[in-house]
This record gives C-alpha cells, structure tokens and sequence, in this order.
C-alpha cells in the first residue's frame, strides 16, 4: 500500500449557503456541485476538491488551513480584499533560505476559519 496524492479536502463550516457564496463569490473557486438536501458543497482547486460540509455533531467538526498559492501575491491580496476578503494580516515574509522567500497572507472566511495566501519569491 502507498498513500497517493490528496484527492479532497474537508472543511467544517456551520452555515452552508454562506460558506458556498464565500468560496465561490470572493475565492473565485468553480464550484463543482451541492448535495441536495444535505449541507455539503464541492469545489475544484486545481484538482484537489474541497468538501465544505455542517458537521453532523459537534464532535465531528474538523479544523483545516488552506494555503492557497498564488503567483502574485500582492496582486491576489489586493483583489480578495476589494471582493470583502478580510486579511488578518498583510502579505510578508516568513522564510528566507538563500534562494527562495515564503510569503503569507492570512485571512478568515465567513465561518471563521483561518487560510492564507502563499508565494514563493526568489531571494
């Protein structure tokens, strides 16, 4: 047996219809479908699908940071905030390896999980 790549991720969100005009609407993700009569949602990000779902009981509700990587991410910054993304912070550097720079952007979405923006610079 060996793992392969990840085919989905989930996120727990308490209101489904808020989550889907989020991550549809602001992200700009394609959203793929919504279950119906369930609160699940599907969307397609660059192959990977992420699962939005209301957990069934508290216990089951699971906690996740997206990093979403961006080729520019003060072009990306800027767009997500004029769509009402808000970021907790604004895009900086958080590693230098001599040859490449890691820079981040966090930001919550409407259930108020915490995600981020990321690009890696050349030094």
């Amino acid at each position: 047996m060996a793992l392969q790549s990840i085919g989905q991720i989930l996120v727990s969100v308490s209101d489904i219809d808020r989550a889907v005009a989020f991550y549809r609407d602001a992200l700009g993700l394609p959203l793929l479908f919504q279950v119906s009569g369930q609160p699940m949602a599907f969307f397609d990000c660059d192959g990977i699908r992420l699962y939005l779902g209301v957990p069934e009981r508290p216990e089951l509700r699971a906690a996740a940071t997206l990093y979403f990587r961006v080729p520019d991410i003060d072009t990306s910054y800027a767009e997500l905030t004029g769509r009402g993304v808000r970021f907790v912070e604004k895009p900086h550097a958080v590693h230098n390896d001599g040859s490449t720079e890691l820079w981040l952007a966090f930001f919550r979405d409407t259930e108020g999980n915490l995600h981020a923006l990321m690009e890696d610079r050349p030094a």
